[in-house]
């Protein structure tokens, strides 16, 4: 059953990427460029809603919550790699099979981009695990618990800043 509500969550996530516009190239360079808000206000809204959804399911006892740990060294590693890849193609991995869903053929070489970059990944694993993920590996931790806080306090700040900047974006028309 797990894999059938990735499916329709799967669906409903394309259908609102699509209805959005963020598939469209324009769109994915736009962003890159700091000339069009759109996938911006469309990542942020999708985080304060996820973030709502989740907490409050798990406040409620329905999910547990699994952390992962915050390595820094990896992810600054894999957010280098992703932003090349995206400013590249100039789809990031869930655009670019969305693209290619919508019969846009270049985003099949971001398809192909990912499963050699997976390989390449598997195959320098040992040494990753070795060498990259100790590297500022801070554990378990969450924003809230960082802080000392309730997630409740930090997701409503980040909710404000977040309304607060789609504020200028719209001020500003981008």
């Amino acid at each position: 059953m797990t894999l059938v509500y990735g499916l329709i969550t799967g669906i409903l996530f394309g259908i609102l990427l699509q209805k959005a516009q963020v598939l469209r190239y324009d769109k994915q360079v736009g962003a890159m460029r700091f000339l069009d808000m759109t996938i911006f206000k469309f990542m942020l809204s999708s985080i304060i809603v996820s973030s709502i959804g989740i907490y409050l399911l798990n406040d409620m006892g329905f999910v547990k919550l699994s952390v992962k740990g915050t390595e820094v060294g990896a992810q600054i590693l894999g957010g280098s790699l992703f932003g090349v890849g995206w400013a590249l193609l100039g789809y990031c991995p869930g655009t670019a099979v969305g693209a290619l869903g919508e019969g846009r053929l270049d985003g099949f070489w971001g398809i192909i981009g990912m499963l050699c970059g997976a390989a390449l990944y598997a195959e320098a694993y040992p040494f990753i695990k070795a060498k990259i993920l100790p590297l500022g590996n801070f554990g378990k931790a969450t924003l809230p618990q960082a802080l000392g806080v309730s997630h409740w306090l930090v997701i409503i700040v980040f909710a404000v800043i977040t309304l607060a900047m789609f504020f200028l974006f719209e001020k500003k028309k981008v």
